[in-house]
C-alpha cells in the first residue's frame, strides 16, 4: 500500500489513526501550498477531487475520504480497535465521529476557509466570506454543545480512544493555530484537548 499524506487536519487524522495502531504504510508528501495536490498526475491518476488523503491499495485502487480509509484500515489491522470490537462500540464510535464533524469539525474548517484560508482556497472552490464569523461560532457553538457531554470520561465516545478522539483533535489543534482556539469556558473539552496532545501520536 501506498499513503498520500499532507499538511492538514484530514491527513493528520488518518496519521494518528495509523500511529496508535502500530501501522507503517510508506509515504507520498504532496504539496498542498505548491497545489501539487491540484495538477496531474495527482487529480487525475489518484484524487480527482484534489484532497488529501488518499490510500493506494495492494492492487492499485485508490480510497479516499478520511472515515473511509480509517474504517478500512481497521478492517485490516484490528488490534488496537480504534472503532470497536462490537457492534455497539462501532456504532458509538461512528455515531460521536459523525457529531463532531457536523458540528465542530465542518464549520472551523470553512471559517478558516472563507476568511485567513482565503486566498488559497477562493481559485479553486465557492467561498462565502460573509459567512467565515457566523461558521466559527457554529463551530464554537458545537464545543459549547460538547463540554458537558464529556464531563467525567477520559474520551469522546466514552471509556476508550477512538475515532473521534482523533478527528476531533486533528481539528481542534488547527483551529488553535488559525485563530479558533479551545475557549477555556469548555473545562471538559479543554481538559481531553490537553491531554490529546500529550499523546504520542500527536507529536509526530
Amino acid at each position: 500500500m501506498k499513503y498520500y499524506n499532507s499538511i492538514g487536519p484530514n491527513p493528520r487524522v488518518v496519521t494518528m489513526f495509523m500511529a496508535e495502531k502500530g501501522i507503517d504504510i510508506p509515504e507520498v508528501m504532496i504539496d498542498l501550498r505548491g497545489g501539487e495536490n491540484r495538477r496531474a498526475p495527482y487529480n487525475v491518476d489518484v484524487n480527482p477531487a484534489g484532497q488529501t488523503p488518499a490510500l493506494e491499495r495492494d492492487d492499485g485502487s485508490i480510497l479516499t475520504e478520511i472515515t473511509a480509509i480509517c474504517e478500512y484500515l481497521e478492517e485490516l489491522f484490528p488490534e488496537t480497535p480504534l472503532i470497536g470490537s462490537t457492534a455497539e462500540e462501532r456504532a458509538n464510535t461512528r455515531m460521536w465521529t459523525r457529531r463532531v464533524d457536523i458540528k465542530i469539525c465542518e464549520p472551523l474548517t470553512n471559517g478558516f476557509r472563507y476568511a485567513e484560508g482565503l486566498p488559497l482556497f477562493e481559485p479553486r472552490m465557492r467561498c462565502l466570506p460573509e459567512a467565515a464569523a457566523g461558521l466559527k461560532a457554529v463551530a464554537q457553538d458545537g464545543i459549547a454543545w460538547l463540554d458537558p457531554l464529556i464531563a467525567g470520561r477520559d474520551y469522546i465516545a466514552g471509556d476508550r480512544l477512538s475515532l473521534a478522539d482523533l478527528m476531533l483533535f486533528a481539528f481542534l489543534d488547527f483551529g488553535v493555530t488559525v485563530g479558533q482556539p479551545v475557549d477555556l469556558a469548555n473545562p471538559h473539552v479543554h481538559g481531553w484537548y490537553e491531554r490529546m496532545k500529550r499523546r504520542p501520536s500527536a507529536t509526530n
